[in-house]
């Protein structure tokens, strides 16, 4: 069983850096690409950063590459979003998730990932 929970959220002024924490609870957490979501007010779930089981491999999307970096602790049951250059259009509500893969590869689209976190805030201030 994977249950996920967020850390880290908060205020941050446009520029700052934040680091998100996710911590499982389970034990098999080495065998799932994990992944960070956003879901800002009004607008749909989008994918931030993944990354593979092993940590090898990470997928970003344009609006975040160079200034996000997900990363991953398996001997902690941890997985890391730190964010850099935030940007008031990064104010969301942010998600870990989950998602058993048979293969070392970061999966990208939200059907890829079965277990989910409660979300952390971030907000990102003029």
């Amino acid at each position: 069983q994977v249950q996920l929970v967020e850390s880290g959220g908060g205020l941050v002024q446009a520029g700052g850096s934040r680091r998100l924490s996710c911590a499982d609870s389970g034990s098999t957490f080495s065998r799932y690409g994990l992944g960070w979501f956003r879901t800002a007010p009004g607008k749909g779930r989008d994918v931030v950063a993944t990354i593979s089981r092993s940590g090898s491999s990470t997928y970003y999307p344009d609006s975040v590459k160079g200034r996000f970096t997900i990363s991953r602790d398996n001997a902690k049951n941890t997985v890391y979003l730190q964010m850099n250059s935030l940007k008031p259009e990064d104010t969301a509500l942010y998600y870990c998730a989950a998602g058993y893969n048979s293969r070392d590869i970061p999966p990208q689209k939200s059907y890829e990932f079965g277990y989910w976190g409660q979300g952390t805030q971030v907000t990102v201030s003029t």
